[in-house]
Order: C-alpha cells, then sequence, then structure tokens
C-alpha cells in the first residue's frame, strides 16, 4: 500500500484498515508456523503497512487533520 493512499483515507477508515491488517498478519504468522506460508515477504510488508497508517494516524493527531 502506498503511502498516497493511506493520506487519502480518513481516520475511521484507518483504524479499520489497521485492525484488518493485523489480523492477516496472525493468519500470516500461523501460517508460517505451520510451514504453509508461501511467502515469507509477505510477512514485511504487513507490518510495513501498519507502521505507515499508524505514522500517518499520528501526524494527524499532533499536527492536526492535514
Amino acid at each position: 500500500m502506498e503511502i498516497k493512499e493511506i493520506r487519502k483515507m480518513s481516520n475511521e477508515e484507518l483504524t479499520k484498515k489497521i485492525k484488518e491488517t493485523k489480523e492477516d498478519l496472525f493468519q500470516k504468522r500461523m501460517q508460517q508456523a505451520n510451514g504453509t506460508l508461501d511467502k515469507p515477504t509477505v510477512l514485511r510488508t504487513l507490518r510495513r503497512d501498519i507502521a505507515k497508517m499508524k505514522t500517518v494516524l499520528n501526524e494527524r493527531e499532533v499536527g492536526g487533520n492535514k
């Protein structure tokens, strides 16, 4: 997910998307533990997407709604 797409989302959409991504990350971790995960790089991508979304939310809280 690109940062431009993330910045276009509202705060409610971001929090919902963070929750969904965390659930997906959990499922991927379970697949990795079972040895059925096809692409291990997906874990890194999901963690980074969560970090990007949290960063945008934090920027909005600190600097006002940009």
